[in-house]
């Protein structure tokens, strides 16, 4: 038990899948501030990973870092299995890996070729490492799970990228109102909806794109790693205990 004074997430264990860069990055690096222990994963970047769990560390926290391909089940069955031995359970997790298809080679894939990928990575992977890590922490009693999901989902977005995220991350919105109800009253599943958040692809995007992420925010402006990082703070907080089936859109306001 924890005094007054302790920090909120003093003495638990949290895992963010995809922690190397951006919203994970900042997630790992917030929950750690919040007082607990992180897995840091990465699917294919040691080097990134590792600088993560050095932030971590230097906020006087431990750092267990997991390099696995989400794509491969048994890679996949593998990180959780080793998420959850390191301290004999997880009380966080937090689902941000997603595939990447705006950036690099993916970004000349055909759809068939970026759906398969978002699938994988986005939604079987969420839906088997939330279900399983799930049933261990309701029988342990408690727990917290936080999936990722996108802003646009309900409204749509024109063109290949709307349709592919709409239906990846429309799929990951609904399993996380249903697995809520699945593993209550002990453990709270919650999904956050990132708008235009400025990670990598942000940071390089062309002026066209710049000036509509700054439009379509009531705040005008793109959200940062850090806004994200802050909402799921709040969501695995002992603030939000009555919260868990809801999607909570973290975008400055849909102009």
């Amino acid at each position: 038990m924890t005094d007054s004074t302790s920090p909120e997430l003093a003495g638990k264990v949290a895992v963010v899948t995809g922690s190397s860069s951006g919203i994970g990055q900042a997630t790992a690096i917030q929950l750690a501030a919040a007082g607990a222990d992180i897995v840091v994963h990465a699917g294919h970047n040691l080097q990134r990973a590792e600088d993560t769990a050095r932030e971590v560390r230097e906020l006087g926290h431990e750092a267990l870092v997991v390099v696995a391909d989400f794509s491969d089940e048994i890679q996949l069955m593998d990180m959780a299995e080793r998420a959850w031995d390191w301290r004999k359970g997880v009380d966080i997790w937090i689902n941000n890996a997603g595939g990447e298809i705006l950036l690099g080679k993916a970004a000349k894939a055909s759809f068939e070729q970026k759906l398969q990928w978002l699938w994988q990575i986005d939604v079987l992977a969420s839906i088997r490492l939330a279900r399983l890590i799930g049933q261990r922490m309701r029988q342990r009693g408690s727990g917290a799970i936080v999936n990722i999901g996108w802003d646009q989902v309900e409204m749509g977005m024109a063109g290949e990228t709307g349709e592919l995220f709409a239906t990846t991350k429309g799929a990951i919105a609904g399993f996380t109102r249903s697995l809520a109800k699945s593993l209550a009253p002990q453990v709270r599943v919650n999904c956050v909806a990132p708008g235009w958040i400025k990670t990598a692809w942000g940071q390089s995007a062309s002026d066209a794109w710049q000036e509509r992420a700054e439009r379509e925010s009531v705040l005008a402006r793109w959200g940062t790693p850090e806004d994200v990082a802050n909402v799921i703070r709040f969501l695995v907080s002992p603030q939000s205990k009555f919260i868990t089936g809801q999607v909570v859109a973290v975008n400055g306001g849909r102009a």
